[in-house]
């Protein structure tokens, strides 16, 4: 694999300041906000000074029951060769469920979830793993993910789990450290136990990002300062094998400029820790299994066959699959096996997020309600799958809002009101039964 060295997450929030920072070698880019024929202008001036560019998918599901899409991976595949890049990157996660293989209402989870460590989903993501690899122009490498909750009944740690996806596909790994913290503290799955079992040849590259404590639980939120925790597990990784590239994220709340390039520097003084506390025997130091795993990967090649999962594997991934997601995002029964407040806390965690993307799609929505925006849209959200878009999904905020007679501050709901009817766009087919409702709709909120 080819060196990256040290880099960080790009964001238009902070594209001015990325391109500014000295020392950065690369930088990753969500894949899915990116034009397919054009590159923000902060992007190609890095790319012409040499940078790397690596994408970032958020949205292909290879954990999940379905087979990947084959528009998303052609999407995909698109922005590698649009930014000459030379992997790409995906999660170890599902983020959709139910439809034809479940014959039940499809649903979004609007963030990505964890997969089950059975036998059945390793299964299923072997197969959807080999289809994207062979779909896409460059290697593939795969994330674990943070956890807020625990699926019953599993049959491998995370680590067995990887390393046995890593034997049967070649595929490579992004390893993000603070999922493994996160995993530790909600889990209690040992970050260090996971390092063990990891084939740690096979990785890619490295992220690390902050996070905070709420009620116990760790959030993995990519908003918070880097803490000293996760820094020791990325020394314990580096004391292991010395990753290729290692990578710092930040998606909200972005510091100043200065704080970024501290994150930065206390990056690369854990990776240096570790790298010195091993010693020179440390190029090859793993345990033997990892090194077994390994082999292939570092051989560049690729198991010939990964036997198809059967359509029973994939039929009992997607009803469990879709059962939690129903639980999430539906205001469906808990799955039995499920700790009912962690099914709780990852659900009030999915309503947040989708929040926090409707007011970047939105911005006036938090302007217009102010500190209420966020505990309304929560009370929206819980129970209200999203569908349709972020787009539409805040234009059904706001219309729900109105309908129920809120904001109760008259000037705030007028405002609310004369956005709603701005945005809410072309008039339906006259006579059509969408265009009753919305006549309906608009004399409500015209009259409220």
């Amino acid at each position: 694999m080819a060196h990256l060295g040290t880099g960080i997450g790009w964001r238009p929030e902070i594209a001015d300041v990325v391109e500014a920072m000295p020392g950065v070698d690369w930088v990753e880019v969500v894949a899915e906000n990116l034009c397919a024929d054009h590159l923000p202008a902060s992007l190609t001036r890095l790319r012409e000074r040499g940078v790397t560019v690596v994408p970032h998918g958020v949205s292909l599901g290879l954990g999940g029951a379905e087979r990947p899409d084959e528009g998303r991976l052609a999407a995909l595949a698109e922005r590698a060769r649009l930014l000459d890049a030379p992997l790409v990157t995906e999660h170890i996660a599902f983020v959709r469920a139910g439809g034809a293989l479940t014959a039940s209402p499809a649903l979004e989870a609007g963030h990505l979830l964890p997969v089950p460590r059975t036998r059945d989903a390793l299964d299923v993501l072997c197969e959807n793993v080999r289809i994207a690899q062979d779909a896409l122009p460059v290697p593939l490498a795969v994330e674990n993910i943070a956890a807020l909750l625990a699926w019953p009944g599993e049959e491998l740690t995370e680590g067995q789990f990887l390393y046995e996806l890593v034997e049967r596909t070649g595929v490579r790994l992004l390893v993000d450290v603070a999922n493994l913290y996160t995993n530790q503290v909600n889990r209690g799955e040992d970050a260090a136990r996971a390092l063990d079992e990891l084939p740690v040849e096979a990785i890619a590259y490295v992220h690390v990002a902050g996070g905070v404590l709420k009620d116990g639980v760790w959030h993995d939120s990519h908003a918070h300062p880097v803490p000293e925790p996760v820094l020791d597990v990325l020394a314990d990784l580096a004391s292991r094998v010395s990753p290729p590239g290692v990578l710092l994220e930040r998606d909200e709340d972005f510091p100043r400029a200065a704080e970024l390039r501290r994150e930065l520097g206390s990056v690369r003084a854990a990776v240096a820790r570790g790298r010195a506390s091993a010693g020179t025997a440390t190029a090859t130091a793993t345990t033997g299994t990892a090194a077994t795993a390994a082999g292939p990967v570092a051989a560049g090649g690729r198991p010939e066959a990964v036997p198809p999962a059967s359509g029973r594997s994939r039929q009992r991934v997607a009803v469990a699959q879709a059962s939690l997601l129903s639980a999430l995002v539906a205001d469906g029964p808990v799955p039995e096996g499920f700790d009912r407040t962690r099914v709780g806390v990852q659900a009030r965690a999915l309503a947040a997020k989708r929040a926090g993307i409707v007011a970047r799609v939105a911005p006036e929505l938090p302007r217009i309600l102010g500190d209420s925006y966020r505990p309304l849209f929560l009370g929206y959200a819980l129970g209200r799958p999203p569908g349709g878009g972020h787009r539409k999904d805040a234009l059904d905020f706001a219309e729900h809002l109105l309908l129920s007679g809120r904001p109760e501050n008259a000037r705030r709901r007028n405002r609310l009101r004369a956005w709603w009817l701005e945005r809410s766009g072309p008039a339906p087919l006259p006579g059509s039964p969408a265009a009753r409702v919305a006549r309906a709709t608009r004399r409500v909120l015209l009259g409220g």
